[in-house]
């Protein structure tokens, strides 16, 4: 790699209280925390923050308000080399909060906060030029501005890449077909097709719906994504890892995917970088401050991968 590649990440920044407990509450009451930390995050922010680790340069475009806590999530993305000179700052706009309980076994409850004055729809791009860019990533969490993102993005042919995740029905139809590749979760995919359909199902009636890239992550079951020179769908399996920590996983694959595809590696290559991030996360309790650097991740994919 002569020169890093220069990635735009759009979408969510928030402040994130994660607390870790024995096991996830059933009942209302008082529960005592062994470990807890907080730290600026959200999806496109913690995908950045994970592209950065890997070797890329980054810019984060988010909405936040002109308080304290934008202050200090401005600092935070800062503090990993990400630019956040696009970040927006509505006056009088709160900053978008969560509130995150993680278990031995590495399963979370995440409430989020989002201020629908900061999350207003933006009356343009922060930059023209996104020829600057090698690759373009959009979470659903601020749709104005993936919108804008995706089609730009796409018409100067760059990847528009969408990390479709949990949203309202109507915003995931919104973005579907503005973007070249996408990389659903299950829950975004049984959204869109029904929850009567498995993940590799998804992933074929998702392809037949577009003419981008789609692939389904299932977490400790790997991803599926559709080849259209085969006219089927693939597996790529996830390495075997004991999770601590599963906050934040699917935002560093999709940084990593992000970074392997502004690369252009093989897709089937991408999709194993991006695996393999994700795994080493999950070893770590902290959300994104588990994402690895790229040394990491490249030797988690020779042990996981050998004969490649």
């Amino acid at each position: 790699m002569n020169s890093p590649m220069k990635l735009l990440s759009v979408g969510a920044l928030t402040l994130d209280t994660i607390l870790r407990v024995d096991t996830l509450p059933a009942r209302q009451g008082k529960f005592i925390a062994s470990d807890g930390v907080q730290i600026a995050s959200g999806m496109a922010s913690s995908a950045a923050c994970a592209a950065r680790r890997l070797g890329a340069d980054v810019s984060l475009w988010a909405s936040a308000g002109d308080d304290l806590v934008g202050n200090q999530l401005v600092a935070g993305i800062e503090a990993e080399g990400a630019d956040c000179s696009f970040v927006r700052r509505i006056i009088g706009a709160r900053s978008a909060l969560s509130a995150i309980l993680v278990d031995t076994h590495g399963e979370r409850i995440i409430v989020p906060f989002y201020d629908k004055l900061a999350q207003a729809d933006p009356e343009a791009l922060p930059t023209q030029d996104l020829a600057a860019f090698d690759a373009v990533l959009v979470d659903v969490r601020w749709p104005g501005a993936a919108a804008l993102a995706l089609t730009a993005a796409r018409a100067i042919g760059r990847p528009a890449i969408l990390d479709a995740d949990t949203a309202p029905r109507n915003v995931l139809e919104r973005l579907f077909p503005l973007a070249s590749h996408i990389v659903a979760s299950e829950p975004a995919a049984f959204i869109l097709c029904g929850e009567e359909q498995g993940p590799q199902e998804a992933c074929e009636a998702l392809a037949r719906r577009t003419d981008a890239f789609v692939a389904v992550t299932g977490g400790a079951a790997g991803s599926w994504w559709f080849d259209r020179s085969a006219g089927s769908v693939r597996h790529v399996a996830a390495p075997r890892i004991k999770a601590v920590d599963t906050l934040a996983a699917g935002d560093v694959f999709h940084g990593a995917f992000a970074v392997g595809l502004a690369e252009a590696m093989p897709i089937e290559w991408t999709l194993r970088f991006a695996s393999a991030a994700a795994a080493l996360k999950c070893q770590r309790f902290g959300g994104r401050l588990g994402a690895p650097d790229r040394a990491e991740t490249l030797a988690m994919m020779a042990a996981h991968w050998p004969a490649d």
